[in-house]
């Protein structure tokens, strides 16, 4: 007998994990980003083929510390396939590059962005690129396959297919809450500090699928929060 589990990757993710956010099943590191231990070497070659794409929206920002999270939620995640999360995650908005600029931040970051053409179109685009780099450095076709599984609806798709598809998905979201990321992406939204820090608690913790990205979350907001003055600079 068949069952919608066996034609939705979303219902197999969710009986597969019940309980959200979902616990961590290993060390869960709160400190600082910036204090992340040197990386290893074995993405440059990745890095390197997807220069161009990392100077549009940020992205030369948002990837890297992006990647520092999601090494931290491997860690705290072994389960996972930690190759798999990596990649998806350094290549997973590098499809900006390819959109029309001029409509990254009316069309995708205002009103019911979720929904914006644009944001499927970088999901798309970000896929090509991953298809277009990754042969040549040794990736097998599976593989290539599920980083695409992962970046195809990273933004659009309203829920996680597999614990690697969360893992990048709350990566995505925890460099918001350094302040880099608030910085950045205020400008983008013309709100301050203040005012977004507040959206990204009253908004973007409660997407969050693992207790790991909760965690480090409520530690970077309280620390980004008191550096950044919003008690008072309102």
């Amino acid at each position: 007998m068949t069952t919608v589990s066996d034609f939705d990757p979303g219902a197999t993710f969710a009986a597969d994990y019940p309980q959200l956010p979902i616990p961590a099943q290993g060390r869960v590191d709160t400190s600082p980003i910036v204090l992340t231990a040197a990386l290893d070497e074995s993405l440059n070659p990745v890095w390197a083929a997807v220069v161009p794409e990392t100077r549009a929206r940020r992205n030369d920002f948002h990837l890297p510390i992006s990647l520092a999270y999601a090494r931290r939620l491997c860690d705290a995640h072994p389960q996972a396939n930690r190759e798999l999360v990596l990649v998806a995650t350094l290549l997973h908005d590098t499809g900006w590059a390819h959109v029309d600029e001029s409509k990254i931040i009316s069309d995708g970051f205002r009103g019911d962005w979720r929904k914006a053409e644009i944001r499927f179109e970088h999901e798309r685009l970000g896929c090509a690129v991953a298809r277009r780099v990754l042969p040549s450095l040794g990736y097998s076709t599976e593989f290539i396959n599920g980083a695409c599984r992962i970046i195809d609806g990273h933004d659009t798709r309203p829920l996680a297919h597999s614990i690697e598809d969360a893992l990048m998905r709350d990566a995505d979201r925890l460099w918001r809450f350094d302040t880099t990321g608030i910085a950045v992406v205020s400008g983008w939204l013309d709100m301050t500090p203040a005012a977004y820090t507040d959206r990204l608690e009253s908004e973007i913790i409660p997407e969050l699928i693992t207790s790991a990205a909760v965690d480090m979350a409520m530690a970077d907001l309280g620390r980004s929060r008191t550096l950044l003055q919003t008690g008072i600079l309102r």
